[in-house]
């Protein structure tokens, strides 16, 4: 198998999704070839990584139309790259530009596409996928049956990456841009960025707070939890809604889909669209009042009780456990 996977980065820093993305290709490819496709502006560094990372060759294109990600340009260079190419699979990371950049070049090329998996095998030479449904409540086994490229979207944190390896070396080709500035009818403005925080996506631990922390101060001991133990801060939409928190934090089936190591839902209810978002953690623990809560039914720990008692007790426990 001949496997391309579509390189997401931004300022030339790579998502780990991407490579996540690479790790799985290596296992598909067998004996094949696994070929990354990175299209930016100044990713030369990008590039070699992507070799270190598993992947025997690159497609570069390099260029200030590619700076920023923009639907038209990035389609129709990945869609004439494939057609040009001819992979057999075509991966990325189910981002939100992943799971559109795929889908637009497999609907160009007429091709099938699995989306936002989170198991990916090979069954006869075509692909064979388990993709939760219906909020994660079932796992749905699917497959690509038309002809030519298959196409994929995996899940965040659900495919390890290899190790880096700095001594693997592999052919750079560059390639240049399928439209012209002028052809391109999106126009970027400015880019606002969040720094200093932990991405929601890439955590491996998450502290989420919802309606039960009563408003925007009761954000505080959840903040402090997620910050003692390297997390990141989430939130129920309820929360978000409210104008407690910003929308960048919110869990479930509008806001991110995470799969972190640990989640700690405090003061969160558990409704069936943000388990949509987090289900598929690997520990689970729910704080709340009410024992009742549909989050205990998913969590492998529970504790009923006032999140202000628990989740303060919680952190200095952390605290001095990482100090000793």
């Amino acid at each position: 198998m001949n496997v391309f996977v579509w390189v997401e980065q931004h300022s030339g820093a790579p998502l780990s999704s991407a490579w996540e993305a690479v790790g799985l290709a290596r296992q598909l490819a067998g004996d094949g070839t696994v070929t990354a496709v990175v299209l930016g502006h100044n990713v030369n560094d990008a590039a070699q990584t992507a070799i270190h990372q598993g992947a025997d060759t690159v497609l570069k294109a390099d260029d200030t139309t590619l700076e920023h990600y923009r639907f038209e340009s990035y389609v129709a260079l990945l869609t004439q790259l494939v057609d040009e190419h001819k992979p057999d699979i075509v991966l990325a990371g189910a981002t939100a530009a992943g799971r559109e950049l795929l889908a637009g070049a497999a609907a160009d090329l007429n091709a099938g596409l699995l989306n936002d998996v989170t198991d990916l095998s090979l069954e006869g030479g075509r692909l064979q996928a388990v993709r939760p449904v219906l909020g994660g409540k079932v796992l749905s086994v699917e497959a690509v049956v038309s002809d030519g490229p298959q196409f994929a979207t995996l899940r965040n944190r659900a495919f390890p990456a290899l190790e880096s390896d700095t001594g693997r070396s592999g052919d750079i080709t560059d390639v240049a841009p399928a439209l012209a500035e002028d052809a391109i009818r999106t126009k970027i403005d400015s880019i606002a960025e969040t720094t200093g925080q932990v991405s929601l996506t890439d955590a491996n631990v998450i502290v989420a707070g919802g309606r039960g922390v009563g408003g925007p101060e009761g954000f505080a001991p959840v903040k402090e939890l997620a910050e003692v133990l390297g997390g990141a801060l989430g939130a129920s939409r309820a929360a978000v809604d409210a104008g407690w928190i910003p929308y960048e934090h919110q869990v479930g089936q509008t806001g991110k889909v995470v799969s972190p190591d640990l989640y700690i839902a405090a003061g969160i209810s558990g409704a069936i669209q943000h388990q949509a978002g987090m289900r598929t953690a690997k520990v689970i623990v729910a704080i709340n009042k009410d024992g009742e809560a549909p989050i205990f039914k998913i969590a492998q720990y529970g504790i009923v009780g006032d999140l202000f008692e628990v989740l303060p007790a919680l952190t200095e426990a952390f605290r001095q456990r990482f100090n000793s």
